[in-house]
């Protein structure tokens, strides 16, 4: 299953696993949300809510589209959060691990560059659809 993640100043779409949570999500689509930011991580609401999953995560490689249960939010981290630890380090190419806000189900990975999603300002209009095809 693929997803479309639009903003004013872009768009990129993602590749779900078959999850739980991902059919959750996927059957709420179309759905419109406000983005937030947190570090280099953005998330918004979804209006879904689902159990955490025995196989969240809270370190993850930039890239993850993971929900974060706690929030009923999609998050997408594309670097380090306020909370990472390893600022500086080389395990990403953004200088530090993504450290969610705690632990988080793993919907899939984005397609495309992650750092894309620098250009999403906190309280910018986000738009998620199933891609045709």
């Amino acid at each position: 299953m693929q997803i479309r993640i639009s903003w004013p100043a872009g768009h990129l779409t993602a590749t779900l696993d078959d999850t739980p949570t991902a059919q959750a999500l996927t059957k709420a689509l179309p759905l419109a949300s406000t983005a937030r930011t947190w570090g280099e991580e953005v998330y918004f609401d979804t209006g879904v809510s689902v159990p955490r999953e025995t196989t969240a995560r809270q370190v993850v490689d930039p890239g993850t589209v993971a929900f974060w249960t706690d929030g009923d939010a999609l998050a997408l981290p594309y670097g380090p959060t306020p909370i990472s630890r390893g600022w500086g380090s080389p395990r990403t190419e953004f200088g530090g691990e993504c450290r969610l806000a705690s632990p988080c189900n793993v919907l899939g990975r984005l397609d495309g560059t992650p750092a894309l999603l620098a250009t999403v300002r906190d309280g910018d209009p986000v738009r998620v659809e199933v891609v045709d095809g």
